[in-house]
């Protein structure tokens, strides 16, 4: 099987960057909405799988006084970088990497589920890339419920961790996080929406 930051290193010379900036807009838009309220002004934010950066440039016009992002692919962190000059933008393997300070905020999509073992990078996100009293936000698009995306891994021929609703739920109570929620945003006729979810590391944690 390949690996999924070949493929998007692939995507990213391919132009594909662009679409999936687009298609994802209105979930990572509702998805930062419902943390972004919740968070100190200014603050601190990161995003896991950053792409070409868009969300990491994003997070600078909402509040954030300190935005990074990083992703395994290559190719797509040279185009942030381009895009950039001026922004953080780090090369790393995930889960391995951890961020040299924690963060007042998490942003990831399309990005957990690539790993074999979700929960364990949920676990390192509360307890080693998050203040106390942060906040994560995570979306997917591949889960049990979205039965179109049960074909993804064979199509894309890349590992993908299958989970339901109710197993991220739990992956994220397990991990630590409160005051959680659990949603889905952006559906459409042909589309259950992207399963978003929200939670907070303890302040006193």
């Amino acid at each position: 099987m390949k690996e999924a930051t070949d493929v998007f290193s692939d995507w990213a010379e391919q132009g594909k960057d662009l679409g999936m900036e687009r298609g994802h807009a209105t979930a990572v838009s509702e998805m930062l909405k419902a943390a972004i309220e919740n968070l100190p002004q200014p603050f601190s934010a990161i995003d896991i799988g950053c792409g070409n950066g868009w969300v990491v440039r994003k997070l600078t016009t909402l509040g954030a006084i300190r935005a990074e992002g990083v992703d395994g692919a290559k190719q797509m962190i040279l185009k942030a970088r381009e895009i950039d000059p001026q922004g953080t933008y780090h090369e790393a393997q995930l889960p391995e990497w951890t961020p040299d300070n924690p963060f007042d905020f998490v942003h990831t999509m399309e990005f957990l589920y690539y790993l074999k073992n979700p929960e364990e990078m949920l676990s390192k996100i509360h307890d080693e890339w998050l203040n106390p009293g942060g906040w994560l936000v995570a979306g997917v698009d591949h889960y049990s419920e979205h039965e179109a995306s049960l074909k993804w891994p064979e199509q894309l021929n890349v590992h993908m961790t299958t989970m339901s609703i109710q197993d991220w739920e739990k992956a994220m109570q397990n991990a630590g996080f409160q005051n959680l929620k659990i949603w889905q945003t952006a559906s459409s006729e042909n589309f259950p929406g992207t399963l978003a979810m929200l939670g907070q590391r303890a302040a006193d944690s």
